[in-house]
Order: structure tokens, then sequence, then C-alpha cells
């Protein structure tokens, strides 16, 4: 009797959420009784943020599906548009490919339209990264929508369980597996300083920064006006050097693109903005920075796993679980400024190197998969409102 393997369908629509899927894409693929599928979305396929499907393909994935969403505009109707456009690329996609189990990541547009259309398929959605909060971003409804849609749950901290279980999700189903972004740096031999630099063209300072600066888009003031306090900032640090990634494609961060590629034009000398670093040399960046600046998740997440201390600049991750590596300050220049001082001072480099990460040990990609492989699939669909109270 031939065995029928389990299709696994990941979903990857950004560069930081294949990064944090790699390791689990590749459990898939070695196991002999699963087989991975992939669709690739998003920002992946757009030119403008360096078209990262490439970067997956060199990895040695084959991609299955990819689906076109992103219009030229970033502006809310665009983006609502986008999500739109997903939604019948996904359908048509998911139904040739008819997937045991759709895998999404996170909080973003573009895994908000796969989730609807597996829902609406009736397909078993898996999601990592549910039950967090992020009270500055639009992200943080699309998270817990997606949670509503989804039948698995595989959670970075117990902290994110207890939230997906008030949410009424059934407890069988909610997994502490900590984040998979941990993998990487428990899995990848980290490249060293003369190899990165001629890598990246880059020549790393006695002070020396990585920043990523997405738009926070449920703020009234506006990213730019946000972002040029920032980089005021950053200009009372003349002898330190700044590697930046582009913002995401979120309304607003085209704008907040070309001000950085501004900025980098106007300090070609110490400062340069990059598209994507590719996983393995953003966390090498990590290992040879003094600090990491900006609102990415990542500062949280990866960055106080590899010893370095995150200024958490804004109200976008306001919420989430922080190890003591993290400084949090607003966008006001003086307070980046103060932040920034803190943070290379050798009394917090002493708190950092105690920090402990909230997010696990780095072995999330296995369990994942094992549950993923093991799991009951049948009338996993028809899913009942679980009150706490049971």
């Amino acid at each position: 009797m031939v065995s029928v393997l389990r299709k696994i369908c990941v979903v990857t629509g950004t560069r930081a959420e294949y990064g944090l899927l790699y390791w689990l894409m590749k459990e898939i693929e070695a196991d002999e009784e699963l087989q991975l599928q992939l669709i690739v979305t998003g920002m992946h396929l757009s030119p403008e943020f360096g078209l990262t499907y490439q970067e997956i393909e060199k990895d040695g994935f084959l991609i299955n599906e990819k689906i076109e969403m992103l219009l030229s505009s970033d502006t809310p109707v665009g983006i609502a548009k986008s999500i739109g456009l997903g939604v019948i690329g996904f359908a048509e996609s998911l139904a040739r490919l008819k997937p045991d189990v759709v895998v999404v990541l996170g909080d973003r547009y573009e895994i908000l339209a796969a989730a609807q259309a597996a829902m609406i398929a009736k397909i078993p959605l898996a999601h990592i990264h549910g039950g967090e909060v992020t009270e500055g971003a639009i992200d943080e409804s699309i998270r817990h929508a997606i949670t509503k849609m989804a039948q698995l749950h595989f959670a970075a901290a117990e902290a994110y369980c207890k939230r997906i279980l008030q949410l009424g999700e059934n407890p069988k189903h909610v997994f502490n597996v900590g984040t998979p972004g941990l993998d990487n740096i428990m899995k990848l031999k980290l490249i060293d300083k003369a190899k990165l630099e001629k890598e990246l063209d880059f020549t790393f300072g006695a002070i020396n920064f990585l920043f990523t600066y997405h738009p926070a888009t449920l703020e009234e003031i506006t990213p730019e006006e946000q972002l040029k306090k920032i980089l005021a900032a950053l200009d009372c640090f003349p002898d330190a050097r700044i590697i930046f990634t582009k913002a995401n494609s979120d309304a607003a961060g085209r704008a907040v693109n070309q001000i950085l590629e501004g900025y980098c034009a106007e300090n070609p000398q110490r400062a340069k903005l990059f598209a994507s670093l590719g996983q393995l040399r953003y966390l090498s960046t990590i290992a040879h920075v003094d600090a990491v600046m900006g609102n990415s998740s990542s500062g949280l997440l990866e960055v106080p796993f590899l010893k370095k201390p995150t200024i958490n600049i804004g109200s976008r991750q306001n919420g989430r679980l922080k190890a003591a590596s993290i400084v949090d300050c607003s966008e006001e220049t003086a307070n980046v400024v103060q932040a920034i001082t803190k943070a290379l001072s050798p009394e917090f480099k002493t708190i950092v190197d105690g920090a402990i990460s909230p997010y696990g040990t780095g072995k999330a990609s296995v369990m994942i998969k094992e549950t993923l492989k093991r799991v009951d699939l049948k009338n996993i669909v028809m899913k009942k409102f679980y009150d706490l109270n049971q």
C-alpha cells in the first residue's frame, strides 16, 4: 500500500517572515512523510524590495506558486485593494495545490489574504506567532483575526498561549514553541566581520548601528515626521556608522524608504541602505554592531539572543514581551539620544550580557513540524468556541 504524503503549504510574503520560516521549511522538506508546498507573494516579487524570491530559490526551495498582489500605491486604499487581489490569487493557488494544511506566520496583510482563502476553501490553517500584542500597528487586528480563522496555533511564549485561549481557541490545538527565529541563530554559522564588510561593501567603525524602521500604521503623526526626528538623533553621533534596511510595504513604507535613501546619499561615508540583507547577513550584522535600532519585531525576538542591546523606538511594538536588553523610547530626538547613550554604556552592557530571551530556546521548527505531522486533521475545521470557564 502506497502511503500518501501530508501536504504542508507554507506561505511567505516578506524577507523577515521567510527568515523565520526557513528551518521549518527545511524540516518539512526533509521528512519522508511530508510534502512541502511553497507559495511566495508580496514583497518577495517586487523589484523595489529586492526580488527576494530569488534568495528563496538560491536556498534550494521549489516555489510552487507566485502570487502577485502588491499595487504600486502604499496608501490605505492601495493596501486594501492588494488584499483583495491576494485573496483571488490564493483562492486559485490553493485550488491547484490542494494542501492538507496551510502554514502562515505573523500579522501582515498578505497573510490575512492567505488566511481568508484557506478558510473559505475549508483547508486547516496553522498560525505561528499568534496571541501577541503590537498596539501601534494595524497588524494587531490582523493577527487576532487570523487566530480566529486558524485551527492550529504555535505561540512564541506562554503569555501568548493564554491570549489565544482568551480568544476562544481549543487548548488541545495551542502550542508554546518559542520563536522559530532563534533556530537560525542556533544553526547558522555567522559571517566574520572581515568577510561581512566585503560582502556589504561597508566598513565598520568604532560605533555601529543596524537600523530598521517600519511605519507605525495607527499613529496620528506621520511616519515621515517621526523618522526625521530619529535621524536628527543619529546626527548627534557623527562617528557612528549605520546600516539601514528598508521599511516594508505597509502604508507610507515608500515614503520612509525615500527619506532613508536621501539620508544615506547625504552621509555616504557612514550610512548605507539595503533593500534586504538576507537572513544570514542580517544576523551576522547584528553580531558585529553595537546596537540595533528601530521598531522591528526582530529587535525583541532575535537581538537579545545574540546579546546585543535594542533601542526600540515608538509604539509599534507596545505590548510585546521584552528582555532586559531592550531600551524603549519615543521618536523625540532627545529621547532617542538618551536611549542610544544608555544602550552604549558599560553599565548596560552588563545587563545585556545577562538578559534572557522570553521567546524559547531555538527548537521551534522541529516542534512545529512534528505537530503538523501527527495532528489529527479530521473535522478540525469545524471549530467550537472554547469558553475559559469550561
